[in-house]
């Protein structure tokens, strides 16, 4: 059930939203303008894959609009700004729908998904018709496709020899940045660390400074923020198998033809394989890279951080939201 306070403030701004819309394609009748909001840069692999299979697909009809480093809009504000009509499109994890729709918060559970193709079968697969129906219906935002944003592992500043992490239990003390949503939040107290919210744009200068210990992201988000710089050893705990959603208008949606509906659609799905690929290309070849700029990687203990981790969502209020059976048919995708 999504937030009511953020229902009645969205659904004032409904009718505001939809005039802007009509009146920016109008106005552009030859090109549908389509910004894309993200707080990653233009080399993040996701906006690569955006920018080189999404828009020449769509390159016809539309005039696609990226929007790196948060510039369009701050990081966890795109949703509403797609609901409000004043953007089209966005990236989007599962943690921010979990903000409006507390039963996304299970695909942002730790050691849920197994793999990237494991996410894929979920997306796609029936038991996801109702999450989608739900974010379309109340938040105007329709869900094309997911996007495999890597495994997630833990990256500090400290030195292996000041803090060996073998078990969540080491971590304990540990500020921790994670996005300021409540599922992260949880995620990371779950991990065994004391989490800190903090918007990505200013996590390399918190690192830095020993404003936080450390921070979670996949090995590819770790280099290509540059975050090996200003840390010393990355934990490779794999803890959650994490995703983004490529989020688009639903009033945008609807105003376009049933053709480009489905031009949209492949070149999203297209878009999302491409990006799939090249993460997984990046984690097997990011690990040498990163030893060689004076990075420790290890693995943990993984059965003792699963085990941890799972045992605090149940009984959690984040369980308590997810319907019934859903975990039992994600599983069984997974085998």
């Amino acid at each position: 059930m999504m937030n009511l306070k953020r229902l009645t403030a969205l659904s004032v701004a409904a009718a505001v939203g939809g005039l802007a819309v009509t009146m920016s394609m109008g106005f552009a009748a030859d090109k549908i303008k389509l910004r894309l909001a993200t707080a990653g840069s233009a080399t993040d692999q996701r906006s690569v894959a955006m920018a080189e299979v999404f828009a020449p697909m769509v390159a016809e009809f539309a005039d696609f609009q990226p929007g790196y480093n948060g510039t369009l809009f701050a990081q966890g504000t795109e949703l509403e700004a797609i609901s409000r009509g004043n953007l089209e499109m966005s990236i989007a994890s599962a943690q921010e729908m979990a903000q409006f729709f507390p039963e996304f918060s299970i695909f942002a559970t730790g050691y849920v998904h197994q793999n990237a193709d494991h996410q894929v079968k979920v997306f796609n697969d029936p038991l996801m018709d109702a999450f989608k129906k739900t974010a379309e219906d109340e938040l105007g935002v329709k869900l094309l496709s997911v996007m495999y944003l890597g495994r997630r592992q833990v990256n500090l500043r400290q030195t292996k020899e000041e803090l060996t992490v073998t078990t969540p239990a080491d971590l304990n003390g540990v500020n921790l940045r994670m996005p300021g949503t409540d599922a992260w939040q949880f995620l990371g107290k779950a991990l065994g660390a004391s989490p800190t919210p903090m918007s990505f744009t200013e996590v390399y200068t918190a690192l830095s400074t020993g404003a936080v210990d450390g921070q979670d992201n996949p090995l590819p988000t770790v280099v290509d923020a540059k975050f090996y710089e200003v840390t010393n050893q990355i934990v490779l705990t794999s803890h959650l198998v994490d995703l983004n959603y490529i989020a688009f208008s639903k009033q945008v949606w609807d105003a376009l033809t049933p053709e480009q509906q489905t031009t949209v659609q492949k070149a999203a799905d297209a878009a999302a394989e491409s990006g799939r690929q090249k993460q997984l290309e990046k984690e097997e070849s990011l690990v040498s890279f990163l030893k060689e700029q004076g990075m420790e990687i290890y693995e943990p203990d993984l059965d003792a951080f699963r085990s941890h981790v799972q045992a605090q969502y149940v009984g959690s209020e984040f369980a308590a939201s997810w319907p019934d059976g859903v975990l039992e048919k994600i599983n069984a995708l997974g085998n």
